[in-house]
């Protein structure tokens, strides 16, 4: 039994009723990292590891939602909508929570959800539950919610309700995901484009370091300000700019005097990663694989140098790789200080890297490695009875 099925069977057994199934994928972010608070680009593709939803409409206004793998389930009412310890239950209130507010007319649901994407991985579980969500709750009670505010709705979800000042990039390609294709998303205008990626010899793998410095959270906030102080002593020369999006390498180089030299590599990598996104899209419009790779391998260059976010577990992961043929790029994911490694490697030599490197890495750090082995899949859609086998 597939996990589309244990959710639907599960559901049928506790409500004894056919449900409505949604399946809601991760992601990963192959190139574009510290950008989107930046207003510039990313490169996000949703991925083959989901959250499968049941869900049916109640005729009265409470909500029972069951987590599958968790084996747990949360109860509450759609006109008292409270934060809970609980944790899990928020993502979903949330996004109830935002309907609510902008006045759209829903009724209470009976949901059952579970899937396969790691929690705390990077690949954006809480995402695909609040934009799967959101999704459900559009088809089923027909509030012909278009597909960008949908995406808004799911990360105010997360930013008001959660409490988590997450982008926009994850509920985005949760939504605008496309098989075979990546999304660059700009994030200052939020249009976007997609570009292919149908390189089926080759996997997206990703080496879980298992480590998160507790100095993340405070270091990401300093980053942001850096940025900020970059862009006002920038701004002093060039009126016109008004984030980092705006700023060329030569600008920066000519107020490299009046800024700190922190700062100034902060801007630096910011301005040179956006310029990244858009050469590797262009490799990717010629299927160039490895001239794409490249960019990802300057992109942990600049954030391990010049951005300062990579840890030594992050960097010995990428060195470990970095000068095999068989695997085309390899760099940090994510905000850095520990998480994983993205890598795209040809399918006939994943198990033998996968195999060295969680050797070297054990004997390097003591700790068990954890591998991830993806592929690009679509956004957030219907199951129906002629996908369901494939599920």
């Amino acid at each position: 039994m597939n996990l589309a099925e244990s959710v639907e069977a599960i559901f049928r057994k506790k409500f004894n009723e056919q449900p409505l199934l949604i399946r809601s994928p991760g992601r990963v972010n192959l190139i574009g990292e510290h950008t989107d608070y930046n207003k510039g680009y990313v490169l996000p593709a949703a991925i083959d590891k989901s959250i499968y939803f049941a869900i049916a409409p109640r005729k009265d206004r409470q909500c029972i939602v069951v987590a599958m793998d968790m084996n747990d389930e949360y109860e509450f009412s759609i006109d008292d909508i409270q934060v809970t310890k609980k944790g899990w239950p928020n993502y979903l209130m949330g996004v109830v929570d935002q309907l609510i507010h902008a006045q759209y007319m829903i009724q209470g649901f009976n949901c059952v959800f579970g899937g396969d994407i790691p929690i705390g991985a990077g690949m954006s579980s809480s995402a695909a539950l609040e934009a799967g969500l959101a999704f459900a709750l559009n088809h089923m009670f027909e509030l012909r919610i278009d597909d960008l505010a949908l995406v808004k709705f799911a990360q105010k979800a997360e930013n008001r309700f959660v409490g988590v000042q997450c982008g926009i990039m994850d509920q985005y390609i949760n939504i605008f995901g496309k098989q075979d294709n990546v999304l660059r998303i700009d994030c200052r205008s939020l249009e976007y484009k997609y570009y292919p990626f149908a390189f089926h010899n080759v996997s997206i793998v990703l080496f879980d370091t298992r480590v998160s410095h507790s100095l993340a959270s405070s270091a990401y906030n300093r980053r942001r300000e850096e940025c900020g102080e970059g862009v006002t002593i920038i701004k002093t020369c060039n009126p016109e700019v008004d984030s980092l999006r705006d700023v060329s390498v030569d600008m920066i180089r000519k107020c490299k005097d009046k800024m700190d030299a922190t700062v100034y590599r902060r801007c630096k990598y910011v301005v040179e990663e956006n310029d990244r996104v858009l050469q590797a899209c262009r490799e990717l419009e010629k299927g160039d694989l490895k001239a794409f790779g490249m960019y990802m391998s300057r992109t942990h260059e600049g954030l391990s140098r010049d951005y300062e976010v990579s840890c030594k577990e992050l960097d010995y992961l990428v060195e470990l790789v970095q000068d095999d043929p068989q695997i085309y790029g390899s760099r940090m994911m994510g905000g850095g200080f520990g998480g994983c490694t993205i890598n795209l490697i040809e399918n006939n030599h994943v198990n033998d890297v996968s195999k060295m490197v969680t050797e070297r890495y054990k004997q390097k750090f003591n700790i068990d490695l954890k591998t991830y082995i993806t592929s690009i899949s679509s956004g957030t859609d219907i199951i129906t009875r002629k996908n369901h086998e494939a599920a």
